[in-house]
């Protein structure tokens, strides 16, 4: 069979268009008791008093769990992990406030109307503290973090000063971005209950084990009492990447209560205490030479993390690894803020670090009157140049051929403000989208079942990117099983063991163990068979057998074929049964591995209004082997949808007063609609990877969001002569001089 790479419609489709798909706050349960989260109004201090009488006196009102009386945790509640594995956690465990919309109360009641109308009643004095929240007042603050995400907190290669001597074309700029909240359509929600020890959570995460295994520190109890299940997910992004305050504090009131416990976060509480991507400023210095080769290149990026954990924006990751430049600098420094934690957001760093590199240079191609994408080739490093390593596989050349060929580049007039149509000023941009291809630990189980179907399943997690559907199609090829006859099953912790489905990884990770693991069921089954003197191919040579649609069949004699329940039945109606763990070697200490794109984008500017319309953009990705055309073409278009987002809408407005976010919630915090996008033009290049695994398989999650607000930045520079270097591009950053 070829079903790998077929753009075969997804399994799961039909349980979701009819409403089948359960998510963590619709599974039901015998005397639910709902949960309401109370958040802080201050961003620095104590609690000085709470008066829950009122919300206690009221009917249904089962529990007003705050500090005052919520169960001692071990260790005072303070992770037991590294973050972002162990989260600094809110668990009420002291009178301490951190940040404005921090867990201080939760309120339970036998109906959700009621715990709402309960937790309006608390009485909450706090006694303030001076906060900082103004992130450039806080810049002096600012430090180094240590080895963010297990990466070089600054790198130096070559002589930086010498390098900017010997280039005469400078470029020297500061580019920002906003603090971004995650708006998952789903938002983040747990169902908590105990059974004696056991703890089952239904929990919308992009980890069930690693879930399980948080929790169960939190608790300090064994990692086999906490069971965490997250069938569907309404979106992750990265914000449900990590094991947040409202699970155990949902967990706690299920068992203060003895009662299942749902908790479901409201919208504005979606900003804070569930992660953020955070602001960053980043200070480019460039050098170059008159033909544009690259001397030197200084990248300082700052952003701002909490006062209770540091997280650190990697921006100057891609800025390492793209271009050939012998003398360059990066440096991290985080500065400490009054606001909720930051976490991973699509591509976090990458994002972040892709527009302020490529805009700049955008900026050096211009200062050089040399095309964007000439200038690009130009420095085109053949080997990762802060590894020193051959790259795994790179398309790029193509990406940036097929790219500018589908678009119609050469048609660009190279000056500012010289495409226009009537009132329309027209712009063309481009950028490099790249992404790490990663690759953790997988295990996988599989069962050839009595009545010839098979179940493989795997404790990985699909957030709505079709992994369902890609793991079944793998599992069908390597059984030589139809897709109709395989149930996949996941998220589930007390399957085999798969990583949190964050850093592009879950393809790459789970697929070598689910087509190992396969193959082993589908090599007993054959075994079964040759030995069995009742089976129409016994005897024949293992050669010359395959696996087709279910039947165990002769290449070279079809007719001599044995359904698989007929070979079970005959061996005694017992399943067959294959596990599997497949792990990476030692190929990354030999290659670098990265996945690559090429991004074109057409923007049309009112010039005497200054708005700015995005109505096409051709992208093409070289991200290893396809898996399902389908689901991958998807995913890079809510890439893209989002790159323009983060380019022209997108921005968390902080009350530098109060700490509080002024505009959580959707009517104000804007993300693209139908409307706001226009034609994508999707291209691979499909050539497997042959280094990463052995399906030749890269994550495509977050490669598509990369290079995208850069190519917009650059493109509304070349309809206006107007540079954008503050995101979101706005009109009124254009309106004026456009």
């Amino acid at each position: 069979m070829n079903l790998i790479g077929q753009p075969v419609d997804r399994v799961d489709g039909l349980l979701k268009v009819t409403g089948e798909a359960r998510y963590a706050a619709e599974f039901p349960e015998a005397r639910l008791a709902h949960a309401v989260l109370v958040t802080s109004t201050i961003a620095s201090g104590t609690i000085a008093s709470i008066d829950a009488s009122r919300a206690q006196a009221l009917p249904g009102v089962l529990l007003v769990m705050t500090y005052q009386n919520a169960p001692r945790l071990p260790n005072g509640g303070r992770p037991a992990l590294a973050p972002p594995a162990g989260r600094r956690l809110s668990l009420l465990q002291d009178n301490q406030v951190h940040y404005s919309n921090e867990p201080v109360a939760v309120v339970v009641a036998d109906t959700l109307e009621r715990a709402v109308d309960a937790a309006r009643q608390l009485r909450i004095v706090y006694q303030q503290s001076s906060a900082a929240v103004d992130f450039a007042l806080a810049k002096p603050n600012a430090h180094a973090p240590d080895k963010p995400q297990g990466r070089q907190t600054d790198t130096q290669r070559g002589s930086f000063e010498d390098g900017m001597q010997s280039g005469p074309v400078h470029v020297n700029a500061t580019y920002t971005t906003p603090i971004e909240h995650h708006n998952p359509m789903e938002p983040h929600a747990t169902m908590a209950r105990w059974d004696g020890p056991q703890l089952t959570l239904y929990d919308s995460t992009q980890g069930v084990s690693s879930a399980a295994q948080a929790v169960a520190k939190v608790f300090g109890i064994g990692p086999g009492d906490v069971r965490v299940i997250s069938p569907f997910i309404g979106g992750g992004f990265g914000c449900k990447g990590s094991s947040w305050s409202h699970v155990s504090l949902c967990a706690m009131a299920a068992k203060q209560t003895g009662r299942p416990v749902r908790l479901v976060l409201e919208r504005p509480q979606m900003f804070g205490p569930v992660g953020a991507r955070p602001r960053t400023e980043q200070r480019f210095a460039i050098a170059a030479r008159h033909d544009g080769t690259l001397t030197a290149m200084r990248h300082d990026s700052i952003s701002n993390t909490s006062t209770i954990e540091d997280w650190t924006e990697t921006c100057c990751m891609v800025t390492r690894m793209l271009y050939a430049v012998p003398n360059q600098v990066t440096t991290h420094r985080i500065v400490p803020l009054n606001l909720g934690t930051p976490t991973f957001m699509r591509a976090p760093g990458e994002t972040t670090g892709s527009f302020a590199l490529e805009s700049a240079m955008d900026e050096l191609a211009a200062a050089l009157k040399m095309d964007p994408l000439a200038l690009r080739l130009k420095n085109y490093a053949e080997a990762d140049p802060q590894e020193n390593k051959p790259w795994s596989g790179k398309s790029l050349r193509e990406c940036y051929r097929i790219g500018a060929e589908k678009f119609g580049w050469s048609k660009r007039s190279a000056a500012p403000r010289s495409m226009r149509n009537g009132g329309t000023l027209i712009g063309m941009g481009m950028a490099t989208a790249t992404y790490p291809a990663n690759r953790s630990e997988a295990a996988a189980i599989a069962r050839i079942l009595p009545d010839g179907t098979a179940m493989v399943a795997s404790g990985t997690q699909d957030l709505g990117t079709g992994t369902y559907t890609v793991m079944t199609q793998v599992a069908a090829d390597a059984l030589g099983f139809s897709p109709e006859n395989i149930h996949f099953a996941l998220g589930d912790s007390t399957l085999p063991r798969a990583p949190v489905s964050g850093g592009s990884q879950s393809a790459a990770s789970v697929s070598p163990a689910v087509r190992e693991v396969a193959s082993q069921a589908r090599n007993q089954l054959i075994a079964l068979a040759l030995a069995d003197p009742a089976s129409p191919v016994h005897g024949i040579a293992l050669d010359d057998i395959t696996v087709d649609n279910g039947w165990v069949t002769s290449r070279s004699q079809p007719g001599k074929r044995d359904p698989a329940a007929a070979i079970i039945a005959r061996a005694g109606g017992k399943p067959i049964e294959a596990t599997s763990t497949v792990k990476p070697g030692d190929e990354k200490q030999k290659y670098s591995f990265h996945s690559f794109g090429a991004v074109f984008v057409e923007v049309h500017v009112d010039a005497d209004l200054g708005t700015i319309r995005v109505p096409r953009v051709v992208g093409v990705y070289d991200v290893g082997r396809v898996l399902n055309e389908k689901t991958a073409r998807s995913q890079l278009m809510g890439g893209i949808v989002w790159g323009v987002g983060a380019a022209l809408q997108e921005e968390s407005s902080v009350d530098t007063r109060y700490g509080r976010f002024t505009n959580a919630n959707l009517a104000e915090y804007h993300v693209p609609v139908n409307a706001d996008i226009g034609a994508l033009d999707i291209t691979f290049i499909d050539q497997p990877d042959p280094y990463i695994n052995s399906l030749g398989v890269r994550g495509i999650g977050e490669i598509g969001i990369t290079g995208v607000p850069a190519a917009i930045a650059n493109a509304v520079y070349h309809a206006t002569g107007v540079r954008v270097r503050d995101l979101p591009v706005t009109l009124d950053k254009v309106m004026g001089v456009a």
